[in-house]
């Protein structure tokens, strides 16, 4: 029986256009990057791979088991929450996830989401880890959008690219690949299309949202 795919929560950039690192956004009574944790426990993930970058150690002091969580997993809800850390994040989003993925077993499937689009509802979110291809893409009305599924043997090769090759982006490596490889998924939640990245656009989120 295949494993469950594994997500990839990418919380590596510096925030500067929303002034305070995203994940630790307080939503309700808890930090935004804990809240995408709860979410992506409803469904049927059981193993996240968070990627820090820029200001980890603020998450560090605000979240203290994302530490210890760099070399044994933590228990959070029914997840096994694992941490990389990308010491030269300044190479980019993509250095990052490269990152992560190096750290990942082989012949497992990913699912990757930045920390700024909210993971979607769980009955869609179940819908896109069962599907099967090499990238597997939601799509809203006329928008794609996160998170996006991979397939072992299409994101392995992402974990040798050059990192100051252009062409060193999730979204370029997609393009290149055959379309029969890529399945849309039509979804109902707008969620996925969302970039909450400025102040304005996360008060718009909560007012929508509480």
């Amino acid at each position: 029986m295949k494993s469950n795919p594994i997500f990839v929560l990418l919380a590596g950039g510096k925030s500067e256009r929303m002034g305070v690192d995203k994940g630790l956004l307080k939503y309700k009574q808890t930090f935004w990057i804990l809240e995408q944790l709860q979410r992506i426990s409803r469904s049927n993930i059981s193993t996240v791979y968070i990627g820090l970058g820029y200001n980890y150690q603020h998450y560090f002091n605000a979240i203290s088991w994302l530490k210890n969580a760099q070399q044994i997993p933590f228990q959070f809800q029914n997840l096994s929450v694992n941490v990389v850390l990308n010491t030269k994040p300044e190479k980019g989003s993509f250095s990052t996830l490269q990152k992560v993925l190096k750290n990942i077993p082989d012949k497992i499937d990913i699912v990757i989401n930045p920390i700024d689009i909210p993971i979607l509802n769980s009955i869609e979110l179940n819908n896109i880890i069962s599907k099967e291809n090499s990238v597997i893409i939601p799509h809203f009305e006329d928008e794609n959008g996160h998170p996006i599924k991979l397939n072992y043997e299409f994101w392995k090769q992402l974990c040798s690219l050059d990192l100051n090759d252009k062409s060193s982006r999730l979204d370029y490596q997609i393009k290149k690949i055959n379309p029969n490889k890529i399945s849309k998924i039509e979804v109902f939640d707008r969620v996925i299309t969302l970039n909450i990245n400025t102040k304005k656009k996360w008060l718009h989120y909560l007012n929508s949202s509480l």
